[in-house]
């Protein structure tokens, strides 16, 4: 079911080459009132947000606010957010900043968050990538309602997996994570791993209106007015070589030409200061719509974990790229032995790639504006990085469920649509399994040309193979892979964790338009009662 804010987007690029856009949506003031959620939300126990920013450790350095503890109180509101001096933006924003505060926690405690909505629409919090019970997993008409405006709703959980997670609203992701709701979330492991910086980045992209200060984030997808009917447009959504209108491999780096990291774009980002000598880490994470492929000059670097998950014996990186995928995280490491002032870049040919230049300063030095670097680099192939070591699965095991999902664009009706198995959510079938099951899943892009980073709620997938070819560096355990078109893969999980879980493109418009199924255990039942009032989009 295609709504009219989905069919704006495949739209919103002649809008935007024409100038016809119109900044909407307002502030709400209502204050928080109980939300009739789980039975486990005890407003008068609602946890209280630390009053000050404070650091796990002196490892830490981050250019967010950073909150330590195990209660916490995000606040969804409205905020402007200056990507530069002379970009202003309308968010859409968790404790009023783009991104939201960094929860850091500690592995094995129990945590409780507090969402209070003061924005007109309803919303949620999803955990991306951590294992959660699966009322507490954030996802509209699956596993609760919708916080509405007003309304108040506790998540609380055990945090037992370390790593590089992030937080988001699930409720209309395509329009309100495209608007600013989201956050990092990092556990930290029992024994503390040595690093002398910690550093997070969350990189996003932003629509460029030079013609209108303080356009909300999301323009593309919400937010705008149609002064002109689809078909008086409808040339300049094809492209030269076929009939097909324009995929979003090709529209939204046009539309989409402000990179950010951490909320801010070019020279503004936050510069990472180091010492010599130091052992540095990043956690990337990327909030947006598109890839990302990143440089780093003047070091070799390790890539010690992806989508939180450690690599067995990673090797040192230099002369290619590292592509960071939406949903994805990525944490890399290297020892600070070059004095002077360097870059992590994107390199691609997307127009906004140049506005995606973060600083790294030694101190004592000038920040200097590094010199470009040219000529094409290889990207890392994350199937054969790092060194085999036992897994706990392999192509040859026995397993209870095998099933595939072939992903598609399609038009129908005149929509595009992005299908699994050619159906389009709700009416894709759901992947059927009961507690225990050994599953293995194979995924093949069929799109001509979209990418399909795909994310399976609740459970960690080891990645077997690519394109045919066994994984051949370390065990790859991830949350979010990456498909390009003609791209095929085999995922494998034990299903552990019981409940109704999204699995689903997160490319949030592809989900958005259809790319969406579930993984339903065989017994489990919900918890709440379906609040035909909230008007739930778990997309």
């Amino acid at each position: 079911m295609i709504s009219k804010q989905l069919r704006k987007k495949r739209i919103a690029l002649p809008l935007i080459l024409t100038g016809t856009l119109l900044l909407s949506a307002c502030a709400a003031n209502s204050q928080p009132m109980d939300h009739q959620g789980h039975d486990m939300a005890n407003m008068s126990q609602a946890p209280q947000q630390a009053t000050e920013p404070k650091t796990m450790s002196a490892a830490i350095d981050s250019a967010m606010e950073v909150l330590t503890g195990n209660t916490f109180t995000l606040t969804a509101k409205e905020s402007m957010l200056h990507l530069d001096d002379n970009t202003m933006k309308t968010a859409w924003t968790y404790n009023g900043t783009v991104p939201g505060p960094q929860l850091r926690v500690k592995q094995g405690e129990t945590v409780k968050i507090l969402l209070q909505n003061q924005l007109p629409e309803p919303v949620t919090i999803h955990w991306h990538g951590l294992p959660v019970p699966n009322n507490m997993d954030g996802i509209p008409g699956v596993t609760q309602n919708a916080v509405k405006p007003g309304e108040s709703f506790t998540y609380q959980f055990k945090v037992d997996v370390p790593g590089t997670y992030w937080y988001h609203s699930h409720q209309n992701g395509v329009v309100q994570v495209d608007k600013g709701l989201y956050g990092s979330l990092v556990v930290e492991p029992k024994e503390q791993q040595s690093v002398d910086k910690d550093f997070t980045l969350v990189v996003d992209e932003w629509l460029k209106d030079d013609s209108m200060a303080g356009m909300s984030h999301g323009g593309g997808h919400a937010g705008m007015s149609m002064s002109t009917t689809t078909s008086d447009h409808s040339s300049m959504m094809y492209s030269n070589s076929s009939e097909m209108p324009m995929s979003d491999a090709e529209m939204m780096p046009l539309m989409y030409t402000i990179f950010s990291a951490n909320g801010k774009t070019g020279s503004a980002i936050t510069p990472l200061m180091i010492k010599q000598g130091e052992k540095v880490r990043i956690r990337l994470i990327n909030a947006g719509f598109l890839s990302h492929r990143l440089y780093l000059q003047g070091h070799e670097y390790k890539i010690v974990s992806t989508d939180g998950q450690p690599i067995n014996n990673p090797p040192l990186v230099s002369g290619q790229l590292l592509n960071i995928a939406p949903g994805e995280r990525y944490d890399i490491e290297f020892v600070a032995n070059n004095p002077g002032s360097w870059l992590l870049e994107e390199r691609s040919s997307n127009p906004g790639a140049t506005s995606l230049t973060v600083p790294i300063l030694y101190e004592g030095y000038e920040a200097t504006k590094p010199k470009a670097e040219k000529g094409d680099l290889p990207l890392i192939d994350m199937t054969k990085y790092g060194e085999a070591a036992k897994s706990d699965f392999s192509l040859d095991d026995s397993y209870d469920i095998e099933y595939t999902m072939d992903l598609n664009t399609e038009m129908k009706s005149g929509e595009m649509t992005f299908t699994i198995n050619g159906k389009t959510y709700p009416d894709t079938p759901p992947l059927q399994v009961k507690k225990g099951d050994l599953v293995k899943v194979k995924l093949v892009n069929k799109s001509p040309k979209d990418l399909h980073p795909m994310h399976l709620h609740g459970h960690f997938f080891q990645v077997l193979s690519k394109n045919g070819q066994p994984v051949s560096g370390s065990p790859l355990v991830k949350d979010t892979l990456n498909l390009l078109p003609g791209e095929e893969f085999v995922v494998a999980f034990i299903a552990d964790n019981p409940g109704e879980w999204m699995f689903h493109c997160h490319d949030l418009g592809h989900a958005a338009q259809g790319m969406m199924s579930e993984v339903k255990y065989e017994g489990f039942q919900r918890d709440f009662v379906v609040d035909p009032t909230v008007n739930n989009k778990p997309e």
